[in-house]
């Protein structure tokens, strides 16, 4: 196995929406469809394939997003069917669901504890970021809901490290930092370069680029003082405020060739790791002066450049007629991804991509330092060296 890839899980073939491991890295929650699957991961040996311990079946459309709190305690779930779920080990180790109060009329999109623990945000297709909070007396989660500007779907959402400013990316191409301050819940935040006075609702700020693609991933530096984007024409945003009511520092918009990024993670203040429809994770090295890429994690060969065809007919199925059982066994044979190899004499079998991915990166989490966790359409849980 590659030094740079310390474990590959395939965790059979369905498409993984998102991905968590616990703080400790001993839990790995994965969505799969309408289920939520819990595994057991030995930390001393991470090639080992983790064990399959619970399968969360209370949703009735597909799970769109799952998170584990910061004690690792609490699973958080958000699915089409428009409910947030909690879910708590019991002394026998079942998993039981606390019921989220919404409030929301469609799908709920993604979800992400706060760093204390003691709330979550659910982004949604109702034009609503739901703040939710624990009440005791009724043992449910409410929620406050944060609503203007947003006029389209929430996608991606992060929480800045003092758990009060919230990070939002949607389709009408706007990253948005809202204050999510709870009065009783959260003490009093500092000040910080997004702003001073921070009452619930308080839009710190609002950034898109030319093209107001959507956004795909959206995230905090460590320290909290700029924010990287990635949106859907293949470019990477970087932002650095300089307080309220001012223009930022700077801003840039780094634009690639690369097929669009679906999500992308600090790994320092001056490194980020973006990954998507390219099948590959590539690293960028920056700061205020500037942004620019700094390498891929794997080698990708460029599959539509290879050597051409030496023999005329060796390769042209694309003009043979084929019999009618020649293309139902075609059909029998095709693979998950619905490619298949031509049934001829010569036919080569379809052509893998030269990345561990075989489809698109949908998630990719902070897993150690120096090392990032990604999962996608391919039903693989990678571990990668970056």
């Amino acid at each position: 196995m590659s030094s740079k890839v310390p474990a590959i899980y395939q965790l059979g073939h369905l498409p993984i929406k998102d991905h968590v491991f616990s703080p400790d890295r001993s839990i790995l929650a994965i969505t799969k469809e309408n289920e939520i699957e819990i595994y057991k991961v030995s930390t001393s040996n991470l090639a080992q394939k983790p064990k399959l311990v619970a399968v969360l079946k209370d949703h009735d459309k597909t799970v769109t997003s799952v998170d584990i709190s910061p004690d690792g305690s609490k699973i958080l779930t958000c699915s089409q069917d428009r409910n947030a779920l909690v879910w708590e080990a019991d002394a026998s180790g079942e998993f039981k669901p606390t019921l989220v109060l919404l409030r929301i009329n469609r799908s709920a999109t993604v979800c992400r504890w706060a760093p204390d623990g003691r709330k979550f945000a659910v982004g949604s297709s109702d034009r609503i970021i739901a703040v939710c909070y624990y009440e005791e007396e009724n043992d449910w989660w409410v929620s406050k809901h944060l609503k203007k500007p947003l006029k389209s779907t929430i996608t991606t959402l992060d929480w800045h490290p003092n758990g009060v400013l919230l990070a939002s990316g949607s389709t009408d191409g706007h990253v948005r930092v809202f204050s999510a301050y709870i009065k009783g819940i959260d003490s009093k935040p500092q000040p910080t370069v997004w702003g001073t006075k921070l009452p619930f609702q308080t839009l710190c700020g609002d950034f898109t680029n030319e093209t107001t693609a959507w956004i795909h991933g959206v995230k905090f530096s460590p320290d909290g003082d700029s924010l990287a984007y990635v949106s859907h024409d293949s470019s990477l945003g970087f932002v650095y405020p300089q307080g309220e009511e001012l223009p930022p520092r700077a801003i840039f918009n780094v634009k690639t060739n690369y097929l669009p990024f679906k999500s992308i993670v600090w790994l320092d203040d001056q490194l980020v790791c973006a990954g998507g429809f390219n099948c590959n994770l590539v690293v960028f090295k920056g700061n205020e002066s500037g942004w620019k890429e700094a390498y891929q994690v794997e080698e990708q060969k460029d599959l539509t450049k290879e050597a051409p065809h030496s023999r005329v007919g060796d390769d042209d199925d694309d003009d043979q007629e084929i019999s009618s059982h020649q293309a139902l066994n075609m059909f029998k044979q095709m693979d998950l991804k619905g490619r298949v190899s031509k049934p001829t004499a010569g036919g080569k079998p379809a052509k893998a991509l030269s990345t561990i991915h075989q489809n698109t990166i949908n998630s990719i989490k902070n897993f150690a330092p120096g090392q990032v966790s990604t999962s996608g359409i391919d039903g693989k849980v990678v571990i990668f060296n970056v």
